[in-house]
């Protein structure tokens, strides 16, 4: 047997780890994910004022900051028996809408790419892997120079979403009530203009660079399923309408399904966390970091006892708008046709929005309240739950996309959505695993909202290790 370690994973959000373990013929026999930084966000928010949250959690991440500002929002408005104006509904879309766009042309080209095509031999492209580059110099030179333009195109779908969030990372717009910004002629030319160029080159390079990829790659059609189940809470509130674009539901071996919320549970045996494995509302989150048996500071989300992958795949097949399949290429492939239907939906929305109707309204703050805020992340299903007496929140939780795919192992020992699309790949190069990275990188990680523990001398130097055991059962590192 032999261990293949990469810590810290790069090009994703955040800090996580994965190690495996591969047979004598380098196929991967055991997979362990761990998510290696703890925020306590949970924690931060007892003692506040509800409406605060808004602009903490959005904290959690730096890429998908205005899903946390939806899914809160929509938990205090809940609490507050609250249903904002459709006015509001299409500026809120319109602001996460661009943040989806920046989002997944980031994780395409900025997070993914460089998998598949070689960059230049330069910083920051080095070091890097030299193994398993299957496209022509004509295509790979093709494909770097859009890796750079769409540096530029990601600045200004976050200019686009200014125009009504004030900024972005960390908007500012939304609050309990609807939305403090009230659009103005100008504001709805130039956000137009924006999305002219960025849903340009979402139709006209993203896509055909993905075909590009797929077709160099297609045998990533059958490496990295995982679980085969999957899970969406629905995201985008269609206008004069309970539906949203996307709509909730489950896939469960083969079989679509509806999703209820109160078969959740958060499972922690395996996690650097006290208590006892429970629904989110009646969760905690205490951590222990010296905890006997636990490798992550991820909860394991379970829906039913069963192991549920989310984002944009999850999304596309409950729309029934890509059906093709559970893997990594598939993954990439419905993040980009998902890409190109927000472009459309939001030319449909921005031409609804109105100057006069009202955006917001002024809300008091009940004395107590109960909410949930469920959205969907660009990477998967997120949910917010909140509890508050007194004016004062006395129990917030969150639950991930990215414990839902990246999760450790549940209270039955059963993997994770990514530990189980690692089982049974191949590795060309125990020095070079490139094909674990396609793996994690499809799933779009993003564990900012985990944990970071350094040691006492402060070591957070990257590491990749293999280590073979020698008879004495010690690793050689």
């Amino acid at each position: 047997m032999t261990t293949i370690k990469i810590d810290p994973v790069t090009r994703l959000e955040g800090h996580l780890k994965i190690e495996v373990e591969v047979d004598s013929n380098n196929v991967v026999t055991n997979a362990y994910s761990s998510g290696t930084m703890f925020r306590g966000f949970e924690k931060i928010l007892v003692g506040r004022d509800p409406r605060d949250a808004i602009h903490i959690t959005q904290r959690i991440c730096g890429l998908c900051p205005v899903s946390h500002a939806i899914a809160s929002v929509k938990a205090i408005e809940e609490s507050f028996g609250f249903k904002p104006s459709e006015n509001a509904k299409l500026i809120r879309n319109l602001i996460q809408g661009a943040n989806y766009l920046s989002d997944h042309i980031l994780q395409f080209y900025h997070l993914s790419l460089l998998d598949y095509a070689k960059g230049p031999s330069q910083s920051p492209w080095t070091p890097g892997y030299d193994i398993d580059y299957r496209l022509s110099d004509t295509q790979n030179s093709a494909l770097i120079n859009n890796y750079l333009k769409a540096l530029e195109i990601r600045r200004k779908a976050h200019e686009m979403a200014a125009i009504f969030a004030g900024k972005i990372p960390h908007v500012m717009s939304i609050v309990p009530g609807g939305v403090t910004k009230k659009p103005t002629p100008t504001d709805i030319t130039n956000f137009k203009n924006y999305l002219s160029i960025v849903k340009s080159f979402v139709d006209n390079v993203y896509i055909n660079d993905v075909n590009i990829i797929a077709n160099a790659y297609s045998d990533y059609y059958n490496i990295g399923k995982g679980s085969g189940n999957l899970l969406t809470f629905g995201v985008f509130d269609m206008p004069n309408s309970s539906n949203t674009l996307f709509a909730p539901g489950t896939y469960t071996n083969g079989v679509y399904g509806s999703v209820n919320m109160n078969n959740i549970k958060e499972n922690i045996k395996y996690s650097w966390y006290t208590g006892t494995s429970s629904h989110p509302s009646s969760g905690d989150t205490n951590p222990d970091h010296t905890k006997s048996g636990a490798y992550s500071w991820l909860k394991s989300p379970r829906y039913n006892g069963q192991v549920y992958e989310v984002g944009p795949l999850a999304r596309m097949f409950m729309n029934k708008e890509y059906t093709r399949g559970i893997s990594v290429m598939d993954r990439h492939m419905a993040r980009a046709l998902e890409t190109k239907k927000i472009a459309n939906e939001m030319t449909n929305w921005i031409n609804q929005v109105s100057t006069t109707e009202s955006t917001y309204t002024q809300l008091p703050l009940p004395q107590s309240g109960v909410g949930v805020g469920l959205t969907e992340a660009p990477r998967g299903g997120l949910g917010h739950w909140l509890d508050f007496s007194s004016q004062q929140i006395s129990k917030y939780q969150i639950v991930t996309p990215t414990c839902w795919n990246v999760s450790p192992r549940d209270d039955a020992g059963k993997m994770g959505p990514l530990e189980q699309a690692l089982i049974g790949t191949k590795v060309a190069d125990i020095n070079q695993p490139i094909e674990l990275l396609r793996i994690v990188h499809s799933f779009d990680p993003c564990t900012g909202c985990s944990i970071h523990v350094i040691d006492s001398e402060k070591n957070i130097k990257a590491q990749f290790v293999v280590s073979t055991p020698n008879p004495k059962g010690l690793l050689n590192v």
